[in-house]
């Protein structure tokens, strides 16, 4: 465990998430208790270790409220393995399509490409020395040693000779070095030989076959097929890249990347699962597609309970991974669940439906508040962007009346109203809004450009 997630207490984590969340002050505590509790278990008794489980999180709200970016943001705080599937993607076994498994064995493969980036951080130094030869050896070729066989005196001259041609050599190749280091020869090109694993495409003939299959079938061959390298001719920055990325890989050690991974998944790893109010069945129905839901929630049960899984890294095992789930429950309730699943699911959190001062908040407060990043696009064109306070409490009034009067979709709403408001001067800049433009947004502008649009109910379900 990160020593970054030993320092952050609950308030602590409540506090990071604030910084991109508003509200729903309930879910945020309950996923930072849920965090803290991996520290906890992790710092308790050895035989307590194996026996303390997660408690995992059912999240109820509508979308467009905050769910699966809490779940995210906490992942990223916790710097952990983090997937997010639906729930309505996946099949009872026996039907084609995902079968439940492949959550976990995603899971792993986003938790070795974690792994995989760190190692490659820790050689990067290493391999970028490797690399700056390789290209030199490319633009100056060493001179080769030249030894004698004998000291007759008619030869002396020429290994003088050659001693001088080396020396002249290595002075050239290190004052090359060192513009190599500067970037003054990224703009050259180079040959260099590409790795490549000759691997033609696999198709199956016959019945289905999983993802997962499918890639280790192709893994195989791929290593059964010699490895072909390619000619191309690129710039000294591009080759740099791709030989960066060839050189890091050989310094790396894949079993104990692996090792780390599967480690880091088992006790690090978050499960976001979307939707899980479209695999209930509504008011106990039965019959149809609702044998397959409940048929689905049973295949689910055993990876929430805890089981072990192969992967094609290893077998993992999902007792301390933590399963967020979230739904609407518009139409179906939790408790259409099927009781075993429920009870996997101890935390139950209702989120709140977002206020006309929430969009205000959230058009102001958040480091990648919509507002900021307009201003960032802008400012790349060398146009300065400011919205007026006034401005800001009309665009939030606009969305919440918005979600009032034809379909709430939360927070998702400003975006749409954001992006019509500012269309048209996304359009002219910077053709007609040149570099060292001010564009100040007022609420008279917002009225001006916005204010038509929720009166027509039925357009206003076209526009917003």
């Amino acid at each position: 465990m990160s020593k970054k997630i030993e320092n952050l207490t609950p308030q602590q984590i409540v506090h990071e998430l604030d910084k991109y969340i508003i509200g729903q002050k309930d879910a945020k505590r309950n996923v930072a208790i849920a965090l803290r509790n991996r520290w906890r278990r992790m710092n308790a008794t050895a035989e307590m270790v194996s026996e303390i489980i997660p408690n995992n999180i059912l999240m109820i709200g509508t979308t467009g409220v905050g769910k699966t970016e809490i779940a995210r943001r906490l992942a990223k705080i916790a710097d952990a393995p983090f997937i997010k599937v639906e729930a309505s993607k996946f099949t009872e076994v026996g039907y084609v399509g995902r079968d439940c498994e492949s959550m976990v064995r995603d899971l792993v493969e986003q938790s070795v490409s974690m792994v995989k980036l760190a190692k490659k951080e820790e050689v990067k130094a290493k391999a970028l020395d490797a690399v700056e030869d390789m290209l030199l050896d490319i633009l100056i070729p060493p001179v080769k040693d030249q030894k004698d066989t004998g000291f007759v005196p008619t030869e002396v001259k020429k290994e003088v000779e050659d001693h001088t041609e080396t020396l002249l050599n290595e002075k050239t190749r290190e004052a090359f070095r060192v513009k190599l280091k500067n970037g003054e020869l990224d703009h050259r090109k180079v040959e260099i030989d590409v790795q490549g694993n000759g691997m033609p495409n696999i198709g199956v003939m016959g019945g289905p076959i999983d993802d997962m299959s499918m890639m280790n079938i192709q893994e195989m061959i791929g290593g059964m097929m010699p490895k072909r390298g390619k000619k191309r001719k690129l710039t000294i920055a591009e080759a740099r890249k791709i030989l960066l990325e060839e050189e890091a890989s050989k310094l790396i050690d894949m079993d104990e990347v692996k090792e780390e991974a599967i480690w880091k998944a088992e006790n690090l790893g978050i499960i976001f699962i979307d939707e899980i109010d479209k695999i209930a069945n509504a008011s106990g129905k039965s019959g149809g597609a609702d044998v397959s839901r409940e048929g689905v929630q049973r295949d689910l049960l055993p990876i929430v309970e805890g089981s072990s899984v192969n992967t094609k890294h290893g077998t993992v095992k999902t007792d301390h991974i933590l399963f967020v789930a979230a739904g609407a429950f518009h139409v179906s309730k939790p408790s259409d669940l099927i009781p075993e699943l429920q009870g996997r699911f101890p935390i139950r959190v209702e989120l709140e439906s977002l206020t006309e001062d929430n969009f205000y908040q959230i058009l102001k407060a958040p480091k990648n508040a919509l507002t900021k990043q307009y201003e960032a696009m802008l400012e790349a064109e060398g146009v300065i962007l400011t919205f007026d306070d006034e401005a800001l409490r009309e665009l939030a009034r606009i969305a919440f009346q918005a979600n009032s009067d034809v379909e709430n979709i939360g927070a998702r709403r400003l975006q749409t109203v954001m992006s019509h408001l500012l269309n048209e001067i996304m359009f002219d800049v910077p053709d007609k809004i040149g570099t060292g433009s001010k564009i100040l947004i007022t609420k008279v502008l917002v009225e001006e450009r916005l204010s038509g649009l929720v009166k027509n109910r039925d357009l206003s379900q076209y526009i917003l």
